[in-house]
């Protein structure tokens, strides 16, 4: 009895040899599977597809600045205000742009009653020559006398001198005739019968009364495109200088996507490749898209101080080509807004290889 009791003692106090618990066969096959299939799975998307969230909308941002300067009677629109093409977006005070006009006017009065006297002189001078001519005609004939009577000793020395000085002033009197008629023709472009809207001192007017016009016109700034005006300050009583800021205009289309992918990435990407695009403020809704065009230099080089690669010590960096993609579909009624700046998702379809050959022929 003792003795079984110490066997099982003996057989309690041995260490206990656990068993092993084998792994399936089914599961070594199908983990290298699973990995070799997601590795798979993803270079077949890869080769079918590019994507990055290296991408933002963009939208047409005109900065409105006014074309003649002055100071500012009225502000007709707010900060995020809509408008359409052609409203009043401020005004600038119009009484010295009207003044100008006056005077321009008077400036273009002034010069045809110039052309008019003009040809008031030229007829005026024709006549004065024919008197001249006649005069001087008339002293010729009388110093002959006087000479046919001198060599006869008829007539005193005195009196062939009184004809010589007669016939000397005659001279002077049709010249100065003569020139004046010359400067009254050439006041009127060289003819009496150029017509007064041809004369270059009457365009001259003209275009000066153009331009005050057209300053009066421009008082009134309006809107060159649907949009909405951005954040501004602009304040009724300011001063405003011809080409100073004034306020932003965000216009309502054209809408594009700015795609910034890695230049390994543009591989196979052409014009005209479908795409989808996702922003992230509307969360399940896609756009669909395609290339309009691809950026001719990274963006590093329309920086203001572009990279000098050949300087310095030298680090490779994968570039990024800015991408332009057009939506399709953008100005549905029913289509979530989309605002300049947004973030977004973009997905390049690599597919067509057809176009692809073509460009690719194109570009040997």
């Amino acid at each position: 009895m003792t003795s079984k009791i110490n066997e099982a003692a003996e057989a309690a106090a041995k260490p206990s040899t656990p068993k092993r618990r084998r792994v399936p066969l089914w599961l070594w096959i199908a983990g290298p599977l699973a990995v070799a299939g997601f590795f798979g799975w993803e270079w077949v998307v890869s080769s079918r597809e590019v994507s990055t969230d290296n991408a933002y909308i963009k939208a047409e941002r005109i900065l409105i600045a006014p074309q003649v300067g002055g100071r500012v009677v009225e502000v007709a629109v707010a900060q995020n205000q809509p408008v359409k093409q052609g409203d009043l977006l401020f005004r600038i005070d119009t009484d010295p742009l009207t003044i100008a006009v006056a005077q321009n006017e008077a400036l273009v009065a002034r010069m045809a009653n110039s052309a008019s006297a003009s040809r008031a002189k030229v007829v005026g001078t024709g006549t004065s020559i024919e008197a001249a001519r006649e005069t001087l005609a008339w002293a010729q004939r009388d110093l002959a006398r006087m000479q046919q009577l001198a060599s006869q000793q008829l007539v005193a020395r005195k009196m062939l001198d009184d004809a010589r000085h007669a016939v000397a002033e005659a001279r002077t009197d049709l010249a100065d005739a003569i020139a004046s008629q010359s400067e009254a023709t050439a006041s009127l472009s060289g003819s009496a019968s150029t017509p007064t809207q041809d004369l270059p001192e009457y365009r001259a007017a003209q275009a000066m009364l153009a331009k005050a016009r057209l300053d009066l016109a421009h008082a009134e700034v309006r809107a060159p495109v649907d949009g909405i005006v951005g954040l501004h300050d602009l304040q009724v009583g300011e001063y405003i200088n011809v080409g100073q800021t004034a306020m932003p205009l965000i216009a309502s289309a054209p809408i594009w996507v700015e795609a910034n992918f890695k230049e390994t990435e543009l591989t196979r990407m052409q014009v005209g490749q479908p795409a989808t695009i996702k922003v992230d403020s509307y969360p399940g809704v896609k756009w669909k898209a395609h290339v309009a065009s691809i950026a001719p230099a990274s963006g590093a080089e329309f920086s203001v101080l572009p990279p000098q690669n050949a300087t310095g010590n030298w680090v490779k960096i994968v570039q990024r080509i800015p991408v332009r993609l057009e939506i399709d579909g953008a100005d549905r009624g029913d289509a979530p807004q989309l605002r300049a700046g947004m973030s977004a998702d973009v997905h390049v379809d690599l597919r067509d290889a057809g176009a692809q050959a073509g460009h690719a022929t194109a570009a040997r």
